[in-house]
């Protein structure tokens, strides 16, 4: 890393192979576990002072893994996506009542966030400045959008195009991570009350559209 001179002194392995590839999987795990607790507590560029601090481990370990800074919190934020990656998923979705629909979609929405939400936090926050979290950053909103577009396809299609676009801008915007951490940061609301928020939202958008489609003069 580029951040800092590495000044700690290291000691030859002298572990078998096998060993010393273990250690080196255990050591950069324990490196991407450090960035992404930080992250967890508020701390959402770590230095790998602190890194190396939180796991345990030599400065020099954290540099041996990792080019850069970019690098490292690159990896944590890789690490943990792939992690809750199976969170992401709905069960026949778009399928069933809409109110089994709407509380499906809810309760999925909130187990993800509540798992990543410190992760998206840091990696939004980069975004800007960095083309490859910026790119990850935009496909993770499309992913949101299209798990509403599909659990709603059947209220969206009753719409008129210029008011279903407005409906799915509207659904959306309520289900992603920014609104969220309104919810949760900044309102300082619960799981549960947020869910509540949440579900009385959607079916006051849904359950009955207010404009059918419309016929064209």
């Amino acid at each position: 890393m580029s951040d800092t001179a590495v000044t700690d002194s290291h000691t030859p392995d002298r572990s078998p192979p096998d060993g010393r590839a273990a250690r080196r999987d255990r050591n950069r795990a324990a490196v991407l576990d450090a960035v992404i607790t930080l992250f967890s507590e508020g701390t959402l560029d770590p230095g790998p002072e602190e890194v190396a601090r939180r796991a345990g481990l030599s400065l020099r370990s954290v540099y041996r893994y990792f080019d850069d800074r970019q690098a490292l919190l690159q990896a944590a934020i890789d690490r943990q996506t792939d992690a809750v990656r199976p969170l992401l998923a709905i069960h026949a979705i778009g399928a069933g009542p809409l109110a089994d629909r709407i509380e499906t979609l809810v309760t999925a929405r909130l187990r993800l966030y509540e798992a990543t939400a410190a992760t998206s936090r840091a990696a939004r926050s980069r975004a800007g400045s960095n083309p490859t979290l910026g790119r990850q950053v935009a496909l993770a909103r499309r992913t949101l959008r299209d798990q509403v577009d599909r659990q709603f396809a059947s209220e969206l299609a009753a719409l008129d195009p210029r008011r279903r676009r407005s409906l799915e801008a509207a659904a959306d915007a309520l289900l992603q991570f920014d609104t969220l951490d309104l919810y949760r940061l900044h309102r300082g609301l619960s799981v549960r009350a947020t869910h509540q928020v949440l579900s009385d939202a959607l079916h006051a958008l849904l359950d009955r559209p207010p404009h059918p489609k419309e016929p064209q003069p």
